[in-house]
């Protein structure tokens, strides 16, 4: 039996929950998500709390039984309290802002890279260097951080780019000093 599976999810007290076949729907303060579930599985409500079952004990379905209660766990979550990613931007006159609702970096580029927010998402920059992805939906929230790192790499030998905060890059050694030319 998974360990992650057969545990049960609590239900927050604004948080609705709507389960229509495979399908479940998910609504509170911050937002409303569904999603379809593979035919594996069943999900079951019982006062607050819901619980995530397997049909039955083959191979697929075993796969699909914790991975799919992460799932509607992080939609419960996600409605009732939202996720964020902290990224972090280093490198002389590397900095970030935001315009309306886009994302505005200066990123040593011969032009300025704006990132428009999908919806539910939403930018806040801390001190030019410091950018907060947050929003609702977990995936979401990580593709947008994802892209947003994919402007520019953290680079291995001085460091410099966009990395996740508590990233460890690791570091390279450069170029040694030696003599060059004929001899």
């Amino acid at each position: 039996m998974s360990r992650i599976g057969k545990r049960p999810i609590t239900i927050p007290a604004k948080v609705q929950v709507t389960i229509d076949g495979t399908k479940v729907l998910v609504k509170g303060p911050k937002g409303e998500l569904s999603r379809d579930l593979p035919p594996y599985v069943i999900v079951s409500q019982e006062g607050e709390i819901l619980q995530v079952n397997r049909r039955d004990e083959s191979r697929t379905s075993r796969q699909m039984h914790g991975l799919c209660r992460t799932l509607v766990a992080n939609m419960v979550e996600g409605v009732s309290n939202g996720f964020q990613r902290r990224l972090e931007i280093q490198g002389v006159g590397y900095r970030a802002q935001v315009q309306g609702r886009n994302l505005v970096l200066n990123m040593g580029y011969s032009h300025q890279v704006q990132i428009a927010p999908p919806e539910g998402i939403q930018f806040v920059v801390e001190n030019n260097t410091n950018v907060i992805v947050s929003g609702y939906d977990k995936e979401v929230v990580g593709n947008t951080a994802a892209k947003i790192r994919a402007v520019r790499p953290p680079e291995p030998y001085k460091g410099k780019g966009i990395r996740y905060a508590g990233e460890v890059v690791r570091r390279k050694a450069g170029k040694t000093g030696g003599k060059g030319g004929k001899k």
